[in-house]
């Protein structure tokens, strides 16, 4: 049976299906303004999708009794309206979040666009932004430090030892060819140098056999993905020649 209504307002508890919901509450605990419905469930172009995605499939607003939104440059695919959904403030996904084309930091509505495609980030700077550890009130914002390499770096020291010994990981993380060694002498100049190495240990030696005592920063490059080309022809990240799935690029689209 089928009823067609101009509106309807529903004050209590709407059910589509013959499910439970224990989250909307059930006879005397029911909470007067949920809905349940079983779904499969279409909201915007009704004709959008051909098949059940999803619970809820949310398509286009192409409604033309909706005013468009006013959001200038984000008119894609010729809509009046330029997203299928909005959630304000926040939204939370309990599950994996699966991206098929990009994801945008900012948007339009908020005068920042900062775009990516294949479900890579794009962003100017990488950093984190942290509250404050000493200072009530302030926040603490640091940014990554950029190579043409992909590194990676154990730092240290060395007290009374003639050897810097090496993460094991690093065996089937680095190329040890690439190892580079920075030392500094504590307390007094003693003249150490790097004798040899591999892909285990540093080996150090100081002037006349006398105790190191020293801070060491060790880099190699990463053996485990392909090398990074930092200068390519093109006027976008899409035209790297390299493989591109290997990276979250940062720059502009």
């Amino acid at each position: 049976m089928t009823f067609n209504l101009d509106d309807a307002n529903v004050g209590g508890q709407l059910k589509v299906g013959a499910g439970i919901a224990p989250a909307c509450g059930e006879s005397l605990l029911k909470t007067n303004g949920s809905a349940m419905i079983e779904g499969p469930v279409v909201l915007g172009q009704p004709t959008h999708f051909p098949f059940a995605f999803a619970g809820t499939n949310i398509g286009p607003l192409t409604n033309s009794d909706a005013l468009p939104a006013f959001c200038p440059g984000a008119l894609p695919l010729g809509l009046s309206n330029p997203y299928s959904a909005i959630v304000s403030p926040n939204l939370g996904v309990m599950g994996n979040l699966d991206v098929n084309f990009r994801i945008q930091s900012g948007g339009p509505i908020f005068g920042l666009s900062v775009a990516d495609f294949r479900g890579n980030v794009l962003a100017a700077k990488k950093d984190f932004d942290i509250p404050h550890p000493t200072k009530d009130d302030w926040r603490l914002r640091h940014v990554a430090p950029e190579a043409p390499t992909a590194d990676v770096y154990v730092r240290g020291r060395v007290t009374n030892k003639k050897e810097i010994q090496l993460p094991d990981y690093w065996k089937g993380l680095v190329d040890w060819t690439t190892i580079t060694v920075n030392l500094t002498p504590v307390g007094s100049h003693q003249d150490v140098i790097v004798k040899r190495f591999d892909d285990e240990k540093v080996y150090l030696q100081s002037n006349g056999g006398l105790p190191i005592d020293c801070f060491y920063h060790v880099y190699a490059e990463r053996q485990d993905c392909e090398r990074n080309i930092a200068e390519y022809e093109g006027t976008s990240p899409e035209d790297y020649p390299g493989d591109n799935t290997q990276y979250l690029q940062s720059g502009k689209v």
